[in-house]
């Protein structure tokens, strides 16, 4: 009879460090989802920076570039379709289509921004105003922080990727809602966010 009650002490305190080490795993897991969307929360604060700036920037050009109206309007247009992409990005950090959407988004800015930087050496008082100097100044600053952050979000996916895939880790993953990866935010076919874009006024 004390066997008995030994074996099922035994049995039950297996059951028991082995509950515990699969909820330990499973915590792991949350801490490591909620750094890698904090992460994302870091780029959205330097996005969200970035396209304040925008509007100033072409309000600012709007009075040298008069026949321009077009250029303008583009980046606008461009502006507000990556910060919409921005948000769905930031209300699914990690989700494939959402960081993709955000990456096309983004490319398309880039491109806009461009465009509006080489329409601008047309006009020399427009490139020596201190209000486009000082906005030149922000918004390369801005960028050099959303690279910073886009590189802290990517190391945070990876770390939660790599530990979300290694054994046992990925039994627990299946079963409790950790069954995808998260996708890195990389910008393969632009220049967007992964270096500066050459903005000179």
């Amino acid at each position: 009879m004390v066997w008995v009650i030994v074996g099922v002490i035994i049995v039950g305190g297996f059951f028991l460090l082995l509950f515990m080490y699969f909820m330990g795993i499973y915590n792991h897991l949350i801490k490591l989802r909620a750094r890698f969307k904090n992460a994302f929360a870091q780029i959205e604060v330097q996005l969200k920076r970035r396209y304040d700036l925008i509007p100033n920037l072409v309000e600012t050009a709007k009075g040298y570039m008069k026949h321009e109206s077009e250029t303008l309007e583009n980046v606008i247009k461009a502006r507000n379709s990556a910060m919409g992409a921005m948000q769905t990005a930031a209300a699914n950090p990690g989700e494939a289509g959402a960081m993709q959407g955000l990456v096309g988004a983004e490319s398309a800015l880039t491109g806009a921004m461009g465009r509006l930087n080489v329409v601008m050496e047309a006009y020399p008082d427009l490139k020596a105003s201190q209000n486009m100097m000082q906005l030149s100044e922000e918004l390369t600053s801005t960028e050099n922080k959303v690279s910073f952050a886009r590189q802290g979000y990517n190391d945070a996916v990876t770390t939660y990727n790599v530990a979300r895939q290694s054994f046992p880790a990925n039994v627990v993953a299946g079963m409790f809602g950790h069954s995808q990866n998260a996708e890195l935010l990389e910008f393969d076919d632009s220049e967007a966010i992964k270096e500066a874009p050459k903005v000179s006024f």
